[in-house]
This record gives C-alpha cells, sequence and structure tokens, in this order.
C-alpha cells in the first residue's frame, strides 16, 4: 500500500515511458513526483462506452465523434492563410473536417488514424461538416486505455500528448495501488466521501462518466483540507506559543482621538475597533485582517489600534508598499492627530511615549526620505535614531522599516497596508524588529476579496470586515467610452479645470516593464500637452527619483496642476478630494480588482465625480471586465465576477506565502468544500495540535505542500 506522502518522495522518472528528457520536460512543468503525476487531473473525458455514430447526429449540437482518418490535405488559397480538410468517417457516415492556420494537423493525422473529434456539427453545401474542433490522437482500436470505455483527455504538460500522459499515468497507478487514506474512517463516512484509492482510480479511469463527480468531490476536498490544516497548525501556533503584549491603557488617548474626529464613525468602524481591542488585551500576539472598500474608513480604524499601544507605553508601526503611500499615510494620520489636538507642537521633542509630552509624535521613513512632526528638518539618520530611543511613538514607512540598522526601543503595534504587495520575508521581518515580545499585528487591504477566497489566503488571520460606507459619500459615474468619443471627455475635463477642479489620466499597463510604462505615460503627457494648452499638467510614474514624485503629488495636492498622467502608481491609497474625473486609457487591459482601485482615488469630492473607462476590447474577457466595471461599484462583487473571468490563477505564490496553486480545486464553485475542510481540519488540530494521533495526516501535510508549511509556521 502506498501514500501519497510516500509517493511524492518517488521521482516521476522511476515511472515507466517518463525516463530521461521526458521526465525533465515534466519537472519543468512542476510535475517532479509520482504524487504529482496522479494530481495532474483530465480536463475532460471521452465517453467511448457510448459512441454517437456521425449519421445521427444533429445538426448544430456540440458532440465528440470518433472516426478514422480518411484523406487530409493542406492548400494555401491566399498569403497568411492555410487550410486544412480532411474527410473523417465511421461505419455510418464520413465527415468534412476543416482547420484554419493548423498545416501540423496534416503531419499530425495520417490516413488511417482513428481520431476523437470534438466540436459543433454543421452542414455545408449538403455535407456534415466541424470547423476547427479539438483533435484527439486515438491511436489503434486495440488500446485497452481507449476501447469501450470513458477516455481521460489531459491537459498538455512538458510537450507530452494527452495519449501520451494516460498510459504513464495507467503505469503510475498499476504499481502505485492501492492508495493508503488518511482520513479517519468517521470523518470520510460523515461527508458521505468516496476512499481515496477508489477516488484516484476514478478521476483517471473511471468505469462511467457518473463516478468523476464523486471522485473530483474526494480528491478536492483532500486538497482543501491539506491547506487548511497548515493554516490551523499555524494560528494554533501563533496562539501557543507567541509571546505577546497585553495592553491595558485606560483608554484616554484612544477617547481623545475618536472625540477629535470632524466626523461620525460607522457602525462598522465601531465594531472593528471594538474587535481589535479585545485581540490587544490578551497576551496572544494580535494577527487580524482589516477588508474594506476605498473609503470604508480603514486608516481611522488603524489609527485606533495605534493610539491605544501608544498610551500603553508601545510603538507603533504602519508599513506600506510604495513611498508615495507611505507619505499619503504620513500626511493623512498628522491630519487627523492635528484635528484631534493630538500632535505636538514644533520642537517638543519629550514625547507622549516617554510620559512627558504633549502629543503623539509620527515619523516618515523612506529610502529616501526621512521626517518627524515635531522636528521637520531632522535628517535620516537622527530620525532611526529617534526610533531606536523611544522619542517617536509611531514610524510610517516602506520597507525601509525592516532595512539594517532601523531598531524600535519597544515595538507593540504594527499596521501593514496591502499585505499582498509584501512577501512572508517582510512580514516576518517586521515582527523580529520587536525583540523578545511579538507585536499585534493588523493587516490592512483594500483589495476587493471574494470572501471565501479570504478564508483561503487569510485563514490563519481573524477577519474584520467593514462593510459600510460613511453616508453622504459622493456618486462616481462610471462610463465606457470608445476612442472614438474622447472629445466628450476632453470636453469634461474642460468643464471641471475651469471650475477648479482635478483630473487623472492613468496610461495603459504595458506588460511588466517599468521603463516601458513609464515612456508610455511619458509620450501620452507630452501628447495631452497639445490638447490642453491652456492647463497645467503634470506626469508621474514609478521611473521618477523619489524627490521628483513628492514634488509631482504636492503640486497636484495644492491645486498648481489641472491634470495629472500616471500610471498605476497612484493605484493605491493617493487621496485628491479636489479630483472629480479619472480617464483610465485602454481600461479592458486592467484586471477588475485595479480598475475598482482606480476608481476608488475619486468620490472625495462632495460634487459629482466621473470614471471614463476608454476602450475598444477586442476580447470577451476585456467587455465583461468592462461592463462589470459600469454595472456595478460593489468591490466584493466584482471580485467574485473577476475570480470567474480570470479563473483563480495563482491563489498562493512563492512571493505570497510559498505555497504552490491549487491543482484540482476553484475557489468559487468548490465554495461548499472549503467551508466543509475549514471546519474540520480547524476540529482536528483543535483536539490534536501537534498531530500525534494523526501521524499520517501530518506527513502528508508536510510532504505535500512542502516548505509552505514552515513559511506558514515562521509567519
Amino acid at each position: 500500500m502506498s501514500s501519497l506522502a510516500h509517493l511524492s518522495e518517488v521521482g516521476v522518472e522511476q515511472v515507466k515511458l517518463l525516463s530521461g528528457r521526458r521526465a525533465e520536460k515534466l519537472r519543468n512543468v512542476g510535475i517532479e513526483s509520482v504524487a504529482d503525476l496522479l494530481q495532474h487531473v483530465p480536463r475532460r473525458y471521452i465517453d467511448r462506452s457510448r459512441t454517437e455514430k456521425i449519421a445521427s447526429v444533429p445538426v448544430g449540437r456540440e458532440v465528440t465523434i470518433i472516426g478514422t482518418v480518411q484523406r487530409i490535405s493542406t492548400r494555401r488559397p491566399r498569403r497568411k492563410l492555410t487550410i486544412t480538410e480532411a474527410v473523417i468517417s465511421d461505419e455510418s457516415a464520413r465527415l468534412t473536417v476543416v482547420w484554419f492556420n493548423q498545416a501540423f494537423r496534416e503531419r499530425q493525422l495520417s490516413v488511417g488514424a482513428e481520431v476523437a473529434l470534438s466540436g459543433k456539427i454543421e452542414s455545408f453545401r449538403g455535407k456534415l461538416q466541424m470547423k476547427s474542433p479539438d483533435v484527439d490522437l486515438m491511436r489503434s482500436a486495440t488500446e485497452s486505455l481507449v476501447t469501450g470505455r470513458v477516455v481521460p483527455v489531459y491537459p498538455s504538460a512538458g510537450g507530452l500528448s494527452s495519449g501520451y500522459l494516460r498510459r504513464a499515468i495507467h503505469n503510475a497507478l498499476r504499481r502505485a495501488r492501492p492508495i493508503d487514506d488518511p482520513l479517519p474512517e468517521e470523518m470520510v463516512r460523515r461527508l458521505g466521501l468516496i476512499d481515496r484509492d477508489r477516488a484516484v482510480s476514478d478521476i483517471h479511469f473511471p468505469e462511467t462518466p457518473e463516478v468523476v463527480a464523486a471522485a473530483r468531490r474526494r480528491l478536492v476536498f483532500d486538497e482543501l483540507f491539506r491547506l487548511e490544516v497548515a493554516l490551523a497548525l499555524s494560528k494554533r501556533r501563533m496562539i501557543e506559543e507567541a509571546v505577546g503584549i497585553a495592553h491595558h491603557p485606560e483608554g484616554l488617548l484612544l477617547g481623545r482621538f475618536i472625540d477629535g474626529l470632524p466626523f461620525a464613525l460607522t457602525s462598522a468602524q465601531h465594531r472593528v475597533i471594538e474587535e481589535i481591542g479585545r485581540d490587544m488585551q490578551t497576551s496572544h500576539p494580535m494577527h487580524r485582517l482589516l477588508l474594506g472598500e476605498v473609503g470604508s474608513g480603514k486608516t481611522v480604524v488603524a489609527v485606533s489600534a495605534l493610539m491605544t499601544g501608544v498610551e500603553g507605553g508601545y510603538q507603533g508601526a504602519v508599513m506600506a508598499p510604495t513611498e508615495v503611500l507611505a507619505v499619503q499615510h504620513y500626511l493623512s494620520i498628522t491630519a487627523l492627530l492635528e484635528g484631534a489636538g493630538l500632535a505636538p507642537p514644533p520642537d517638543d521633542t519629550p514625547n507622549l511615549f516617554c510620559g512627558e509630552g504633549t502629543g503623539v509624535t509620527l515619523a516618515l521613513l523612506t529610502s529616501s526620505n526621512a521626517e518627524v512632526n515635531f522636528r521637520p528638518r531632522a535628517t535620516r539618520d537622527e530620525v532611526v535614531g529617534l526610533v531606536a530611543e523611544g522619542a517617536v511613538d509611531i514610524v510610517i514607512g516602506t520597507h525601509a522599516l525592516i532595512q539594517e540598522g532601523v531598531r524600535f526601543a519597544a515595538l507593540g503595534v504594527a499596521v501593514i497596508d496591502e499585505q499582498h504587495r509584501f512577501g512572508v520575508h517582510q512580514r516576518v521581518r517586521l515582527k523580529e524588529k520587536a525583540g523578545d515580545a511579538d507585536p499585534d499585528l493588523l493587516i490592512m487591504t483594500a483589495t476587493p476579496i471574494p470572501r471565501t477566497l479570504s478564508m483561503t489566503l487569510y485563514g490563519d488571520l481573524d477577519v474584520s470586515l467593514l462593510d459600510e460606507m460613511p453616508p453622504g459619500r459622493p456618486e462616481v459615474h462610471t462610463v465606457a467610452v470608445g476612442p472614438d468619443r474622447l472629445h466628450e471627455v476632453y470636453d469634461r475635463i474642460r468643464i471641471e479645470a475651469s471650475a477648479g477642479r482635478q483630473t487623472f489620466v492613468v496610461c495603459p499597463l504595458v506588460e511588466d516593464s517599468p521603463k516601458v510604462q513609464a515612456a508610455s505615460a511619458t509620450a501620452e503627457y507630452e501628447r495631452l500637452q497639445g490638447v490642453f494648452p491652456e492647463l497645467r499638467l503634470g506626469l508621474l510614474h514609478g521611473q521618477l527619483h523619489s524627490a521628483d514624485k513628492r514634488s509631482v503629488m504636492q503640486a497636484f495636492r495644492d491645486g498648481a496642476l489641472d491634470l495629472l498622467v500616471t500610471t498605476t502608481v497612484i493605484e493605491v491609497g493617493i487621496d485628491i478630494p479636489n479630483s472629480t474625473i479619472m480617464v483610465i486609457e485602454d481600461a479592458d487591459r486592467f484586471g477588475l480588482s485595479q480598475l475598482h482601485q482606480l476608481r476608488g482615488r475619486l468620490a472625495r469630492h462632495a460634487g459629482p465625480n466621473w470614471c471614463y473607462l476608454v476602450a475598444d476590447p477586442s476580447t470577451e474577457e476585456g467587455r465583461a471586465r468592462i461592463e462589470a466595471m459600469v454595472a456595478s461599484d460593489d468591490g466584493f462583487e466584482l471580485a467574485e465576477v473577476d475570480l470567474r473571468i480570470r479563473g483563480q490563477g495563482t491563489v498562493f505564490g512563492a512571493r505570497q506565502s510559498g505555497l504552490s496553486d491549487l491543482r484540482l480545486s476553484d475557489i468559487l464553485r468548490d465554495k461548499d468544500e472549503l467551508i466543509a475542510a475549514r471546519r474540520e481540519a480547524f476540529t482536528l488540530v483543535g483536539g490534536d495540535p501537534d498531530l500525534g494521533e494523526h501521524p499520517e495526516i501530518r506527513t502528508e501535510v508536510r510532504a505535500l505542500l512542502g516548505d509552505a508549511v514552515e513559511w506558514l509556521l515562521r509567519s
């Protein structure tokens, strides 16, 4: 009997047909072991046990036909066009098949070969025809894996065809079975799952189409269960082993801060502040994710947590992914503290942290910039020294906060903004700056994440949701326009500029090249100078020096610019209350989440706001994204639409947590299995914290998730 853990240690080259170069090709696409190979599941099935005859299939229906190639030829009627035509027959009739610009089909399909064709039957000049169907070469009628049975069709891997993979996986299964089931029999029975050995066999070589669903359900549950066990172990370890700080302030500072706000908190903000307060009172370090729409008030909630830490004699840190956003946080938090009467007067070096001062001291620290709100002309070295001495209550910065040489006197609260932009390395290093006790950790994101996906992405964190927007938030009118209607957009920009209001123009995404994107923005800036000679234009992109970025942003904030041409550097956190128009060029090239984040830069001005999506989509996906943006302003709804359009892709990348892709699961489709897997995993770990009573599960989780488990336990 084999286990998946054992099979994960058996190299794929041990499988008959997969030695040498073929094994190397598979390793290059992530199939390194027999366990990996068995998790490479079919994308569809051909039911050859009930083969349909060509003559009996109605026109217009999607079908799979199995027949023999009678003849095949390719012609080139004009330049850049090839037409490959074949005649396929079974015992009932003949079928003409046509492929456009697929000349390789003539080499692939020799006369006499048996093939499976999947596509729509059409009638052309009185004959049955298929255009550009999918093709699977069935080899010979004597092949036991395809004759008279349900045939698995695999996605290509390492350049190996479906048929070759089918035979290799059959060889692997023949040697690996029976496959051990690590789950308790009681759990399998209670959840109505089939046993693992049968599931692995049925997913690859089902006797009937009906058994595939049960096999897939079991294997999806297994995959999600392993993931949730790892998350449960991580959370359990954080609770049991981490030494935190129990904050028990009187709440005077937090009360002064909230009372001094120029607006009333929403009920959602009150609820989340209370949740955070309860976390911070315990001796276990807080690990909480704050999910909230753009404009839902996350910054106020984060500052409330910082106030609790500062009043208790600890420092706070806010880490942002970009310098532009770090400066934005510094300015906005400074304004909030000044409004509440909590900012120190100039040169008031003693501070609240030291127990003598009259205000909360705030510092900005990035790789190129440093500032302290009580000593505006402090150098970077002086700011680093003040932080180390404890003369700064809250320091805001970028990754510069975790560089060598930066030390905290007593870090008690850490806020990480837009966590998905940081790797686990950065999160761990910030915690390590705290010394013996782990700081309370609050992770903020305005990136809309479907609720089921957040359970997987952040399953080891407690989640707070700001699901209420402040009253009176202005509406943003989202309008899709083609390039031929740009003159209408430009007229609106001139009208708004004449009233003293401002515009963002966001340049299109250009692959992954910051230099190319900067060049694109520069060219658009020069073009728009000709369109708007009467307006004051600015340019912002990621290749500018930090000082130039700050200068441009300050000019835009001060109203010295009417229009800012920019890249997606303004996607997160930039707050310009006087901006009322955003023009997003080639909007169909952006993801829905990014479009929604960009649109969130508006709605700061009390008057009407416009977001123009300039696009001429050439794909269905592009059209779907534009239509969704126009139809909805709900970030969580848009996130689910985006997930459906794009697929989940890499849920856990190396930059995020080290976990590999989910191979079988689809977070939206398999929501019920995810919820069940999470419930069972957390119950199991709750009763058996080190899995000593379930060693097979522990071994499998470590074997199949690899280094990811260690990253989870560290993070």
